[in-house]
């Protein structure tokens, strides 16, 4: 009967329906249990039979037969596929203590964290991997890869890449397509770009075409895209007649990026003539193409033209979902023409039934300058609105691929902090900070603030330690402050490495705070040691108040061992000052 129930257990893991929930299984957990949610008790006696199993070195090895990696990896991405984060690690970390994990596991796993922005597991997993064959399996590479450049993390990614050729892979189209994509993200991109495309070319000679190495469209793609961030046309169109030479016809979206490439180098009648060739096509349906250009023109100062184009949309009926009413009210506002910005947002607002954030925030910027109070205030309230609703739009975008605005995004996360939702504006912030390479240093500080004031220590931490050279005095110390009262005891110290390394002088009373932490959890002993020693190599000594609490609790540490960490870290700290 055991043996039967086993053998159902792939098919059981196949079923859409089922809900499958794996707890971590480590040497120190023996309790471990595997449960199915939504199906029959069958199910549940198959899960209760496994965990014997696992349990019982007599079956063991029966079930490694029988159980097989794939049914888990069939869970496993189904849950990836859920943004179920939590069980997905859950029953990855189950796979790996039970040698079920393979390299698609792995593969899929480290895709998944990419999706949702964790870079640092996905690395730290990848790292962790000592098979050699599959520290260099393609899928797996290409997988780390995405998470990285998908994460902004591209200067990372093309580092990891350089090791991984050297420790054997093989790239394959989709590992160069990963990279080209992550060119379009970084300052002076197409430079790697352009290297990037030569290897590819250079593999293509020396493999078959039918190996996926042979430059392809998506290759050609990414590579415009690479030119378009620095406005290359020349590159651009030589790239282009190469493609058409190789057979390949560019595309929808290539052609659009070459728009933006002539726009972006101010070649504006070659632009037209472009949208044109667009229209006549069947590709500029939408508003995108057009608010290329009039986004390019209104920037360039060239207004009027700006307008024609706008008008251009209206009259051929291009479906439109208010860009280009976005676009011509931020360039009516840049010049100072408030009222032709209000008539134009009135009549999106008239016909659609609503306002949009963009247009929102490039009025307010209008009303503050013309000195317009009431309107500034009804504009606000406006923006109250919407702007919750607009932050699950953002999240929809990033998921799409699309790249926020600074402007807005500083917007939003204020407007967020300023409500309460603390949390949704740190949302935001990373939305911008994973799309782009640089942004506002102020931003790093705003978002710091905020995170504060929700008691979202442990975010505001990770918020320091990547940009403490970013953040003022001030801000830091008040960091310090409310980390060391409200902050999680574990990572008290690490918050304060965090801090010190900006250049920012640890005060007493805040060492005074944490050693009376650690005294009111004396099972923080490590904790308190680690730190003693730190101080001392940091040039850090105990005043006489924090040292007589520490000897006074010492019975609790073990008096020998406190007594001699505070005479070495008077002596290291003295030998630091000489």
């Amino acid at each position: 009967m055991e043996i039967a129930l086993a053998t159902t257990i792939g098919t059981i893991a196949r079923l859409s329906s089922t809900t499958v929930i794996f707890s971590v299984i480590s040497p120190s957990n023996t309790t471990s249990y595997l449960r199915y949610n939504n199906i029959n008790a069958l199910a549940a006696r198959i899960l209760t039979f496994v965990h014997r199993l696992y349990n019982q070195c007599t079956y063991g090895n029966m079930l490694g037969d029988i159980l097989k990696t794939q049914d888990l990896n069939v869970v496993l991405r189904r849950y990836g596929e859920q943004s179920r984060w939590k069980e997905l690690t859950q029953l990855f970390e189950w796979m790996q203590y039970h040698g079920k994990a393979s390299a698609s596991s792995y593969s899929s796993y480290i895709k998944f964290m990419g999706k949702s922005l964790n870079p640092v597991t996905a690395l730290e997993i990848y790292n962790n991997i000592t098979d050699d064959s599959i520290k260099v399996n393609v899928y797996i590479c290409n997988a780390i890869l995405s998470c990285l450049v998908r994460s902004g993390k591209f200067d990372s990614g093309m580092k990891l890449f350089q090791k991984m050729k050297q420790d054997g892979l093989s790239p394959d189209g989709f590992t160069y397509n990963t990279l080209l994509t992550g060119c379009i993200k970084v300052k002076d991109g197409y430079a790697t770009a352009l290297k990037l495309y030569e290897e590819l070319k250079i593999n293509g000679l020396q493999m078959d075409s039918d190996e996926g190495h042979s430059p392809n469209v998506y290759h050609y793609s990414s590579l415009l895209n690479a030119y378009s961030s620095d406005g290359n046309y020349k590159k651009a169109d030589t790239l282009v007649e190469e493609m058409k030479s190789l057979g390949l016809v560019p595309n929808k979206v290539m052609l659009t990026t070459l728009l933006k490439v002539y726009v972006r180098g101010g070649l504006f009648e070659k632009s037209r003539e472009l949208l044109a060739e667009l229209e006549a096509m069947g590709y500029a349906q939408d508003e995108m193409s057009f608010c290329l250009l009039m986004d390019g023109l209104s920037k360039a100062g060239k207004l009027d033209e700006a307008r024609s184009v706008f008008n251009e949309v209206k009259e051929k009926g291009v479906r439109s979902d208010g860009y280009a009413h976005s676009i011509m009210i931020t360039a009516f506002c840049r010049s100072g023409l408030v009222n032709e910005a209000k008539e134009l947002a009135k009549e999106f607002e008239t016909k659609n039934g609503r306002y949009d954030l963009v247009m929102l925030n490039s009025m307010l910027c209008a009303y503050c300058r013309a000195g317009e109070m009431e309107s500034v205030m009804q504009t606000m309230k406006k923006m109250d609105d919407c702007i919750f609703l607009l932050t699950g739009t953002m999240e929809d975008l990033r998921k799409k691929g699309y790249q926020p605005d600074e402007e807005l995004c500083s917007s939003l996360i204020f407007y967020l902090g300023k409500s309460g939702a603390h949390l949704e504006a740190f949302s935001v912030y990373n939305t911008l900070r994973y799309s782009k390479r640089t942004m506002s240093k102020a931003l790093h500080e705003k978002i710091l603030h905020i995170l504060m004031a929700g008691r979202l220590l442990k975010d505001a931490y990770v918020v320091v330690k990547d940009n403490a050279g970013l953040i003022s005095q001030p801000a830091l110390k008040k960091f310090a402050v409310k980390f060391v009262k409200f902050g999680n005891i574990n990572l008290m110290n690490d918050a304060m490495k965090a801090v010190h390394a900006s250049g920012y002088k640890i005060e007493q009373g805040i060492f005074e705070t944490i050693m009376s932490r650690y005294i009111s959890q004396p099972e923080k002993k490590e904790l308190l040691l680690q730190l003693l020693n730190w101080m001392a190599g940091q040039g850090y000594v105990v005043d006489p108040t924090t040292r007589n609490l520490v000897l006074k609790n010492s019975h609790l540490f073990g008096r020998q061992l406190i007594a001699e960490t505070l005479s070495k870290q008077h002596v290291m700290s003295k030998a630091k000052r000489s």
